[in-house]
C-alpha cells in the first residue's frame, strides 16, 4: 500500500492468475472425471480407491526432486512442461476412449504419471509469485489464487464436469486438454523476472553442485530456522490430525446427517463458501491483527469447529462448522504460504517447497487410515478426538504463532523487486 492506496499486482500477477485458473479448471475436471470413469470400468472398491493413493503418492517420492528441478531450470519451463505432459495425458486418455482400449491399469498410470508433474506444476507456480509480486502484497496475490482455486475446482469444475460426462465422457476430457495448453501458453509469456534466475546470478561463479546433491538443501534450511522449522513440523501435526478427522467425511454425512446422496454435492459446497470467504477476508485479517495473530486464531478456530462436528452432528451445525473450519484453513493456507515465500531465499523455493510438502502431505494418509479406522467405532469420533487434539495444539503454540513476522518484516537476502528502478513495496 502506498500513500493509502492499494498497489495493483501487475500484468505477470495477471497472467498468472488466469493461466492457474485454466489449470485448476483442468485439474477440477480430472477429479471429477477420473473417479467415474474408474466406476465404469470396475465396481471393486478396492481398485477405485487405488486412484486416491496413487494420485497422493507423487508427492512422498517426487516433491523434492521436483523442487530441484525448480531451482534448476526457468521456472516459465517447468510451469510449461508440467502442462505439455498433462495435456497429453488427456489427449491419451481421449483417444484410449475413443477407441475403446482404456482399462483400469491404463488409468492408473495416468493417475500416477499426472501427479508426478503437479508437484513440479505446484512448486513453480508458489515460486513464481514472490518472483513478481512484492512481500507485502503476497497475502493478497495468495488469497486471489486461493480464491480462484475453490471457485473453478468447486463451483464450476464438478458439476460441469457431471453435466457433461453424461453427455458423453470425450467432452471433459476434450476441454481438460485444452485449458492445460493453454496454461503451459500463458506461462510461456511471463516476463523474464518469473524465471528464477536472477535468484541465481550471484552464485554463478561458484562451483555447480550435482543435483542428486541437493536433495538435502529444503532439509538443512527449514532446520536452521527455529521459527520455520517449528511451523514445520505444527502444520504436519495440524495436517494428520485434519485428514484423520475427514478421513470418513463421506460416510459421515451420508449416514449420521442423513443427507441423501444426490445432495452431498451441495452439502460440500458449505466447505467452499466457508473458504471462498476465507480468501477474501484473510488480507483484511492480516492487516487489523498481524500475520501471527491470525494464524494463531485460524488454527485454533479450524480445530474448535472440527470438534463442534462431532459434538453437535445435525445438518445445520455440521454445514456452518464445516464452513467456518474450511475458511479458517483457507486463512492459515494463504498466510503461511506467504509467510514461507518471504522467509526462503528464491534460490532455494522450490527444494524447500518440496521438502515442505513430502513431510506434510506424505504423512497425511497415515492420519487418514488412523481416523478410519477409529470410525469404525463411531463416525463422530474421528471428529472429537482429533478436533480436540488441534485445539489443543494450537492453544499450546498460540504464543509461539503470535510472534511469527509480517511477510515484508522479513529479510531474505533477496534483492527487493524493482518497477521503474524503484523497490516494489
Amino acid at each position: 500500500m502506498v500513500n493509502g492506496k492499494t498497489q495493483p499486482l501487475g500484468a505477470a500477477f495477471t497472467n498468472i492468475f488466469t493461466a492457474n485458473l485454466a489449470s485448476s479448471l483442468g485439474d477440477g475436471i480430472v477429479r471429477t472425471a477420473l473417479p467415474l470413469l474408474a466406476a465404469r470400468l470396475t465396481t471393486d472398491p478396492f481398485l477405485i480407491s487405488l486412484i486416491a493413493a496413487l494420485a497422493l503418492l507423487p508427492w512422498l517420492f517426487f516433491a523434492i526432486p521436483a523442487g530441484i528441478l525448480i531451482d534448476r531450470i526457468d521456472r516459465r519451463r517447468a510451469l510449461a512442461l508440467a502442462q505439455a505432459v498433462r495435456t497429453t495425458l488427456a489427449v491419451l486418455v481421449f483417444v484410449l476412449v475413443l477407441t475403446g482400449t482404456l482399462t483400469i491399469w491404463w488409468l492408473y498410470l495416468v493417475v500416477f504419471v499426472y501427479g508426478v508433474f503437479e508437484t513440479v506444476y505446484d512448486g513453480a507456480i508458489r515460486a513464481v509469485v514472490p518472483s513478481i509480486v512484492g512481500r507485502p502484497n503476497l497475502p493478497r496475490a495468495n488469497s486471489r489464487i486461493e480464491a480462484g482455486e475453490l471457485v473453478v475446482q468447486n463451483f464450476l469444475s464438478g458439476p460441469l464436469t457431471s453435466a457433461l460426462f453424461a453427455v458423453s465422457v470425450l467432452i471433459p476430457v476434450g476441454i481438460n486438454g485444452l485449458v492445460f495448453a493453454l496454461a503451459g501458453a500463458l506461462a510461456l509469456l511471463l516476463p523474464k523476472a518469473a524465471s528464477g534466475t536472477q535468484f541465481t546470478a550471484a552464485t554463478e561463479t561458484e562451483p555447480r553442485i550435482a543435483w542428486y546433491r541437493q536433495f538435502v538443501d529444503g532439509f538443512r534450511f527449514i532446520m536452521a530456522n527455529k521459527q520455520l522449522r517449528t511451523l514445520w513440523f505444527f502444520s504436519t501435526f495440524c495436517g494428520i490430525v485434519s485428514s484423520a478427522a475427514l478421513a470418513s467425511f463421506v460416510l459421515f454425512v451420508l449416514d449420521t446427517l442423513a443427507v441423501p446422496e444426490p445432495l452431498f454435492g451441495v452439502f460440500l459446497l458449505t466447505g467452499a463458501i466457508g473458504g471462498l470467504a476465507g480468501a477474501v477476508f484473510t488480507s483484511r485479517l492480516k492487516a487489523r491483527l498481524g500475520t501471527g495473530l491470525t494464524m494463531a486464531i485460524a488454527t485454533t478456530v479450524s480445530g474448535l469447529f472440527i470438534l463442534t462436528t462431532g459434538l453437535l452432528p445435525v445438518v445445520w451445525a455440521a454445514g456452518i462448522s464445516f464452513a467456518l473450519s474450511s475458511g479458517a484453513i483457507t486463512v492459515w493456507n494463504i498466510l503461511v504460504m506467504s509467510l514461507r515465500q518471504s522467509i526462503i531465499p528464491g534460490r532455494l523455493l522450490g527444494r524447500v517447497h518440496g521438502t515442505w510438502r513430502t513431510l506434510l502431505w506424505g504423512t497425511m494418509p497415515l492420519g487418514s487410515l488412523i481416523g478410519g479406522l477409529i470410525a469404525r467405532v463411531d463416525l463422530v469420533l474421528p471428529f472429537i478426538i482429533f478436533g480436540a487434539l488441534e485445539v489443543a495444539a494450537s492453544l499450546v503454540f498460540f504464543r509461539f504463532l503470535m510472534t511469527l513476522p509480517n511477510p515484508e518484516d522479513v529479510d531474505n537476502g533477496d534483492e527487493p523487486l524493482l518497477v521503474g528502478g524503484q523497490p516494489l513495496a
